[in-house]
C-alpha cells in the first residue's frame, strides 16, 4: 500500500510516498480503507522532531519508515476475530496512528461510525481536533451552561469545533481570531468575535469562566486578570513549544485557575457522542484546503506555515 512516511526530520522535503506492507488486523483491530486523513499540528512535531520530546515517539536519533497522520474517515475492510461492533462496509471516522495511507489499522474502542450527513473529507477533520476541544471543554474545563467561555484560536482545526461545542453545551461564546476570519467565526456560532489585530482581549473589562487557550498569544498571569474569580485557564498544549508546556505545567500544581495539561483521548463513546451532534446538525466540520495524495508535501507546507483556517484534509483517491 502506499503511504507517507518520514526517515528523517525535517522540512516537509524529507517526507516520502512509499509502497509498504498492509497492516495485519489483530483480534481487536478494525482495517480501515481509507478515504481521506485529517493534518494535525502533531504531524508537524512529528516531521520536524520538535518539539524534541516527540523523538522518542516516532523514532530516536530518527524515524524509520514512520507513517504519519491521526485521523482517518473510510470503510471497514476487515475485522478481528473478537471484534463485534463493526462488518466489513461499515463506513467510519477514528482518531489512530499511521492514516496517512491507503489501510489503517485502528483499535475496535477508538472507532465509530461515519456521521450519516457528512463526505469522508468532513469526517476525517472531526476526531483529534474535535476530541481536543471537547474534552478540554467539558472534562478538563468543567463548561456549564450558562457560562462565559472565550476560545483563542478560535478559527484552527480545534477552535472551529471549541466554538460550536461550546454553544452546545450551553455557553455564551467569545472567539478571538484575526480579521480576515471574523465573519467564518460568527458563523460557526460565536456570540462574539474579537479581532486580535483591533483588540487585546486580556485588556477589557468582560470576565470569563473558562479560556481555552489554542494560541499561547500571552501570559498566564495576562490569561488570569480576565478570569472570573472560580474561572480557569485551560492551555492546548498541542500547538506550543515546550517552555509553554513546562510553564503550563508547574503552574497547575499550585494555582486553582490553572487548568492541567492533558492530551486528548481517542474512545468511541465520544466519537459517539460527536456523531449524534454533527447529525444534529450543532456541529459542522470547517474545512480549508484538501489535497489529493500526491500533493502531500504541499498540504503539509500550507499547514506549517500557521494560516490555516479549519482543517487541512489528504485524500486517498
Amino acid at each position: 500500500m502506499k503511504a507517507v512516511v518520514l526517515n528523517q526530520y525535517g522540512s516537509p522535503n524529507v517526507l516520502e510516498l512509499k509502497e509498504i506492507d498492509k497492516p495485519v488486523v489483530k483480534e481487536n483491530k478494525v482495517l480501515v480503507r481509507v478515504h481521506a486523513a485529517a493534518l494535525n499540528a502533531g504531524d508537524i512535531f512529528s516531521m520536524r522532531g520538535s518539539p524534541w520530546l516527540a523523538r522518542f515517539s516516532v523514532g530516536f536519533p530518527k524515524p524509520k519508515n514512520y507513517v504519519l497522520g491521526w485521523d482517518v474517515a473510510g470503510r471497514v475492510e476487515e475485522v478481528g476475530k473478537s471484534v463485534t461492533r463493526f462488518q466489513p462496509g461499515d463506513e467510519v471516522f477514528a482518531a489512530c496512528s499511521g492514516a496517512l495511507a491507503e489501510y489503517a489499522c485502528v483499535a475496535e474502542d477508538r472507532l465509530a461510525m461515519k456521521p450519516t450527513n457528512v463526505s469522508f473529507e468532513q469526517a476525517a477533520a472531526v476526531p483529534t481536533a474535535a476530541l481536543t476541544a471537547l474534552q478540554g471543554l467539558r472534562d478538563q474545563g468543567k463548561l456549564q451552561p450558562g457560562q462565559k467561555v472565550l476560545i483563542n484560536g478560535a478559527s484552527g482545526g480545534v477552535g472551529t469545533f471549541a466554538v460550536q461545542l461550546a454553544k452546545a453545551l450551553g455557553a455564551e461564546v467569545t472567539g478571538v481570531c484575526s480579521t480576515t476570519k471574523v465573519e467564518m467565526v460568527r458563523s460557526i456560532g460565536a456570540d462574539h468575535v474579537i479581532d486580535y489585530t483591533q483588540e487585546d482581549f486580556t485588556q477589557g473589562e468582560q470576565r470569563y469562566d473558562l479560556i481555552l487557550d489554542n494560541v499561547g498569544s500571552h501570559s498566564f498571569s495576562d490569561y488570569r486578570r480576565v478570569l472570573t474569580p472560580q474561572g480557569i485557564i485551560q492551555p492546548n498544549t498541542g500547538h506550543a513549544g515546550m517552555s509553554y508546556v513546562f510553564e503550563a505545567l508547574l503552574l497547575s500544581l499550585f494555582m486553582r485557575q490553572q487548568g492541567s495539561l492533558f492530551v486528548a483521548n481517542p474512545n468511541s463513546a465520544d466519537m459517539d457522542f460527536l456523531k449524534k451532534l454533527i447529525e444534529a446538525g450543532k456541529v459542522t466540520p470547517v474545512i480549508d484546503e484538501t489535497y489529493p495524495l500526491n500533493e502531500f508535501r504541499e498540504a503539509f507546507q500550507y499547514l506549517d506555515e500557521g494560516h490555516a483556517h479549519g482543517k487541512v484534509i489528504i485524500t486517498m483517491s
